[in-house]
């Protein structure tokens, strides 16, 4: 196959579930120099030979997730006639789940993306957090499961995305000294709110190597440390006044701070 390996994925799918699986194992051996190229939806003999026959062409892999008994069993056989390298993702998988379980599949390809309830709940939550991200709409705050309220880099907007995967409608707000809180803030229940706290000294170096990123000096204002005891000292004084719970995120991870706001939700 040379140094850029190429790999055709057949799928009775969308093709996503090998694709993934070869990826992971092409890590161990290439660092990005390879084509994968899917095959979705397949459900004839004939797109599979016309496959094979590209493959065998290009002296390509072969990966493939058909849970069609007969289709999986003829890729099987008529690659190895070609003398092609296949790798059956779903095949070794069902057979030894059938042999635990005593239980015979349901031979339905795609039900993992099956588009249930849970996962429209999902969507939602995701577009209600880029649609209400960084105060652009205080509408949404009314609407909001949860509001985090936090002075610039303090992972606010990560965090929204965190939690919208677990389904939950976040709005975020940016504690600004020149600019006043929406109103709304002061009038919702102040349980569903969550302040973002954090050091002097990491936010200062968070907003450095912001800069820095940026092509920028690390002595503009953002990154003053006068600057960041004021805006951490207005952002105590929004907090105690709307009377919310507050996380200190100076040395968290994303995943952490969301997991301890999600027990806080919990517990109540």
């Amino acid at each position: 196959m040379g140094d850029k390996p190429h790999i055709y994925v057949l799928s009775d799918s969308v093709g996503e579930t090998a694709e993934l699986v070869i990826k992971a194992g092409l890590s161990q051996f290439n660092d990005g120099e390879y084509k994968i190229q899917r095959v979705p939806y397949v459900e004839d003999k004939k797109t599979i030979d016309d496959t094979l026959q590209i493959a065998a062409e290009n002296q390509a892999l072969i990966g493939f997730t058909l849970v069609d008994p007969d289709l999986r069993m003829y890729v099987n056989e008529a690659a190895s006639q070609m003398g092609l390298e296949i790798i059956d993702i779903m095949g070794p998988m069902m057979k030894a789940m059938k042999r635990t379980f005593n239980k015979t599949p349901r031979l339905e390809p795609g039900l993992v993306h099956q588009l249930d309830e849970d996962y429209f709940k999902r969507v939602e939550a995701i577009e209600f957090a880029v649609k209400y991200d960084d105060g652009r709409d205080p509408r949404g705050i009314a609407r909001a499961d949860i509001i985090l309220l936090g002075v610039s880099r303090t992972s606010k907007t990560p965090l929204s995305q965190y939690l919208a995967h677990k389904r939950l409608k976040v709005a975020n707000v940016p504690i600004v000294p020149e600019v006043d809180p929406p109103e709304v803030l002061f009038d919702i229940d102040p349980a569903k709110c969550v302040g973002l706290r954090i050091s002097a000294e990491k936010l200062n170096d968070i907003r450095k190597e912001r800069l820095k990123a940026l092509g920028l000096g690390d002595q503009a204002t953002y990154a003053n440390m006068d600057r960041i005891q004021q805006e951490l000292a207005y952002f105590d004084e929004i907090v105690e006044k709307i009377g919310c719970e507050v996380v200190d995120v100076s040395y968290k991870a994303v995943e952490e701070t969301a997991n301890t706001i999600m027990r806080m939700f919990r517990q109540r």
